[in-house]
């Protein structure tokens, strides 16, 4: 199971924004020849731009730029950092937003939730009054390598169907049998990005050492995490690493005055996940009395989540032999057998199901605009934008990540002994990642 942030299959998502590529001419993406560069905290090399007004930014004293903190050779973290619109950006807190997956980009949440823009159908930009950064400045990170803008070797190529297959060509080069379908996408090798989230953390602390070290102005008032989803391993996990590195005093780094950290529906532990599945749909039942299941659908579902060797002992399996075949396999179960159930039965959206399949809220338009060459020489793109990494995905399914606790329980409570403040919100009307889990 991988709870995506963001209600979004993983095939119309990639080949939405493969699509726009059109039927019969390649649109791979040029290097940008405009980065300036920085040195950042802890030796991070960045390289960044100003974005124009317009491209998202709507407010005329508002300054954005994109860059990528460089973290490891062939590793670089996309991010977007939009000033506050409201207050003295140079005094204004620093706010971070991830998305989840894992493999989910973090412009989701700047363009579908809480960024200064959004996208229509014409593809035009339009304003967000009620955007994060009107009273912070707020930085959107595509994290770990190769997910959304963020890449590792980037390869002109094609991808093949709804697999997410990736077959390069020569450089500039797209063949009859790959028309419609051509593109600039990062490596698939998954040595190259992050395969579980204690892998990960290490990263995403670079990325904030550069940022900030090259906008220092940006990050001198406290600094606030943020996520949703997937978060609920990222931000326990990611900010406990961080105040650990704070107290070994690294030359050259900088502290992280982390103040708070704030989950939406958070996938913590999946024991406690996968049965919230089961008690939403089926007992004690969810806000909305939806009982989509027959009797012999439910029975099944109680046996594939409770039977002996099923979902919750592989599970628990999984946690106390760290096994990573083991893992994978009982997540793999769990989603076939547990989660799956209501969108082969009922045809509903679980991340909202008061809707139908297929539900078009929040509307994606966003990606296609994103793969404009005129919005990639704005933003400095590396390769063509798609809104989940199935090379991420496919890592973190090796480890089984997505079925381990992960620390994350002991990670909250950790920051809470630290004087950290830790919201965890959520959402009534979805089953994935759901308030009856906490």
């Amino acid at each position: 199971m991988l709870c995506l942030a963001g209600k979004m299959a993983w095939s119309s998502t990639l080949l939405a924004a493969v699509l726009t590529v059109g039927t019969t001419t390649a649109q791979f993406v040029k290097p940008p020849t405009d980065l300036k560069t920085a040195k950042g905290y802890a030796g991070i090399n960045v390289r960044y731009k100003q974005v124009p007004n317009g491209i998202c930014e709507t407010r005329a004293h508002v300054k954005s730029f994109t860059g990528y903190s460089d973290v490891a050779e062939n590793e670089h973290i996309f991010w977007w950092f939009f000033e506050a619109r409201e207050v003295d950006p140079s005094e204004a807190p620093l706010t971070v937003w991830i998305n989840g997956g894992p493999g989910s980009s973090s412009m989701i949440g700047l363009f579908q939730e809480l960024g200064p823009c959004g996208i229509n159908s014409e593809g035009k930009v339009y304003d967000n009054p009620y955007a994060w950064n009107r009273k912070s400045n707020i930085l959107f990170v595509d994290q770990p390598t190769t997910v959304g803008l963020s890449y590792s070797i980037p390869q002109d190529g094609y991808t093949v169907g709804d697999s997410g297959d990736f077959i390069t060509l020569p450089p500039g080069t797209c063949p009859d049998y790959a028309a419609g379908s051509c593109l600039t996408q990062s490596s698939s090798n998954e040595t190259l990005t992050a395969n579980s989230t204690a892998g990960a953390a290490p990263n995403m602390w670079k990325t904030l050492q550069g940022f900030m070290g090259a906008f220092p102005k940006y990050s001198r008032n406290g600094f606030h995490f943020t996520t949703e989803s997937y978060g609920g391993h990222y931000g326990p996990v990611f900010n406990e690493y961080f105040e650990q590195q704070n107290k070994k005093n690294i030359p050259g780094a900088h502290k992280i005055a982390l103040q708070s950290v704030a989950i939406g529906n958070g996938w913590f532990d999946p024991l406690v996940q996968y049965e919230g599945y089961f008690r939403y749909i089926v007992e004690p039942g969810n806000t909305y009395d939806y009982k989509p299941y027959n009797k012999s659908t439910e029975a099944m579902v109680r046996n594939s989540l409770y039977g002996k060797g099923n979902c919750l002992d592989q599970i628990k399996y999984c946690q106390s032999s760290g096994i990573n075949e083991i893992c994978t396999a009982a997540d793999n179960f769990c989603a076939n057998y547990v989660e799956s159930i209501l969108d082969n039965v009922a045809n509903r959206d679980e991340y909202d199901i008061r809707e139908l399949m297929p539900d078009p809220f929040p509307y994606s338009f966003f990606e296609a605009y994103l793969n404009t060459p005129k919005v990639q020489k704005a933003i400095g793109a590396f390769q063509n934008y798609s809104s989940y990494s199935y090379t991420t995905g496919n890592a973190f399914g090796t480890t089984g990540d997505d079925a381990r606790e992960s620390m994350t329980i002991e990670d909250v409570q950790l920051l809470l002994k630290q004087g950290v403040r830790v919201m965890m919100y959520f959402g009534d009307a979805g089953m994935s990642c759901l308030f009856l889990t906490v």
